[in-house]
């Protein structure tokens, strides 16, 4: 059998093995995998390599301004090739809708901003902060084009859509096979915070990590599950930063509940301390969520490696700390006024390979399902995310004994700045593909704007959870009749 490209020598590694072999690659495609394969019209040499899935960044926020007006500073070049850099070949921005857009306008504009200038495959998910019966009508249209997931709010008063509109989103998403994503923290809480601190002048950026509390989370993430289970729908849990979140998370997935959940490396390697650093410094770190403590960092890594999250994703959220990002609104802005996100799409998978494989935190397997096979499984990615015959040629080579220290060069992105500056990191993708193309080779970018394409997603699969039927809605016995959510 002819290939285009063989990859030999190395160790390849799934969500549930690992051994050494080499990867035929036809067309963009994986056609065999064995032992030895010869000929090739390439050969690339993987010896003392390991070979895994390219990542699949499912969390992050790409040419999108904020509710209040703020862009973030890359764009779908710029990103993609941040993630390429970063091992990944696949990722998952956000298309938000702000108060009064219509649905096919949103699309429209995201598809203008990745078409021509991303390196790597992309989809969407859709965030939805004006769920109006015309917004309604446009969702089957979405789901139809294979955007399957978008995210809600239940915080920020220009995006909190309250318990009804969720309930409304939750119906139609489980109606189209959708899956809904979530920011869970408690909206009149942080806002009741947020006027204390004021009124007492606490208004430097160490005070944002307070004025969140892990309370405001907590109650979130139970109230937003309740929701979905009154309808029995499917709920991702986005960037849980808490024990008390996280373990909730873990109950309800115990008891079969249609849920998923991830958390991100900056909960595992910062705290709120950072965000105490002299002078406006500590506005680079903040990000809601807020960072919390070590004893939080011990708690997650926990759950990261009982499975209590799918995934860990950056929530790349990339603003420059000048005028145009996190100072939009003054070098001296209260913390309210500072915007919320940190950048990290490059350094997600490097980190969690440093301290989750080599520090014994997870295994290989682990580190392949939480930063591809999960996403791939839960996102409707079905050629994407493993390494088998039929699948994508999306391939990561990693050399597990690189040791440099992150720096904001490395990150190719257009950022000032990395909250992982200076890190000692152990592990780094030397090549990446997607589709056979290589993207990043020893440093160097391949891949040329635009040859990255859009990825028609599938619905999410929930077959294997029993759900939860709320009482209320089997009524038969009593009625006479069945009322459907």
């Amino acid at each position: 059998m002819q290939f285009d490209t063989v990859i030999h020598g190395g160790t390849i590694v799934t969500s549930t093995e690992s051994f050494k072999g080499d990867i035929g690659i036809n067309g963009g495609t994986i056609s065999a995998i064995a032992e030895q394969l010869s000929g090739g019209e390439r050969r690339i040499d993987a010896s003392g390599k390991l070979v895994v899935p390219g990542g699949i960044e499912a969390h992050c926020h790409i040419a999108q301004e904020s509710s209040s007006g703020v862009m973030t500073a890359d764009d779908y070049y710029s990103g993609s090739v941040s993630a390429a850099f970063g091992g990944n070949s696949t990722f998952v921005p956000f298309a938000a809708q702000h108060r009064g857009q219509a649905i096919g306008d949103v699309i429209t504009t995201y598809d203008s901003r990745a078409a021509p200038n991303s390196v790597i495959d992309y989809s969407y998910h859709l965030i939805i902060s004006d769920p109006s019966p015309a917004v309604l009508d446009e969702l089957p249209g979405v789901f139809a084009r294979g955007i399957t997931s978008f995210k809600v709010f239940m915080t920020y008063d220009l995006m909190n859509i309250g318990d009804a509109g969720m309930l409304d989103i939750l119906t139609i998403a489980k109606a189209h096979g959708a899956l809904t994503m979530v920011h869970a923290e408690n909206n009149e809480m942080v806002k009741w915070m947020n006027r204390r601190f004021s009124e007492a002048g606490l208004t430097a950026p160490r005070y944002h990590a307070l004025s969140r509390p892990e309370l405001a989370e907590e109650e979130a993430v139970n109230r937003a599950i309740s929701l979905a289970k009154l309808v029995d729908a499917p709920l991702f849990i986005v960037h849980v930063s808490t024990r008390g979140g996280a373990e909730i998370v873990r109950r309800e997935k115990l008891a079969g509940t249609k849920l998923f959940a991830e958390t991100c490396p900056q909960y595992l390697a910062l705290t709120r301390a950072d965000l105490d650093r002299p002078g406006m410094e500590g506005a680079k770190y903040i990000c809601s969520p807020p960072l919390r403590d070590h004893e939080t960092q011990d708690a997650l890594w926990q759950h990261i490696r009982s499975g209590t999250f799918e995934s860990v994703s950056s929530d790349h959220a990339p603003y420059r700390a000048d005028a145009s990002g996190k100072f939009l609104h003054g070098a001296d802005a209260p913390y309210p006024k500072i915007a919320n996100g940190m950048p990290g799409i490059a350094m997600r998978l490097p980190y969690l390979f440093s301290e989750g494989v080599r520090k014994g935190r997870i295994t290989l397997g682990d580190f392949v399902k939480l930063s591809s096979s999960n996403a791939a499984r839960v996102f409707g990615l079905d050629r994407k995310g493993a390494i088998a015959p039929g699948y994508d040629a999306d391939v990561a080579i990693w050399d597990p004994e690189e040791t440099r220290k992150a720096t904001i060069e490395a990150q190719h992105d257009k950022m000032d700045y990395t909250p992982f500056d200076g890190m000692e990191i152990t592990g780094w993708p030397q090549l990446l593909m997607n589709r056979g193309r290589i993207v990043v080779e020893r440093g160097e970018l391949k891949a040329r704007p635009g040859e990255g394409r859009f990825i028609a997603r599938k619905a999410v699969d929930t077959s294997a959870m029993p759900g939860h039927r709320a009482v209320e809605f089997d009524i038969a016995a009593g009625y006479g009749q069945e009322v459907a959510p």
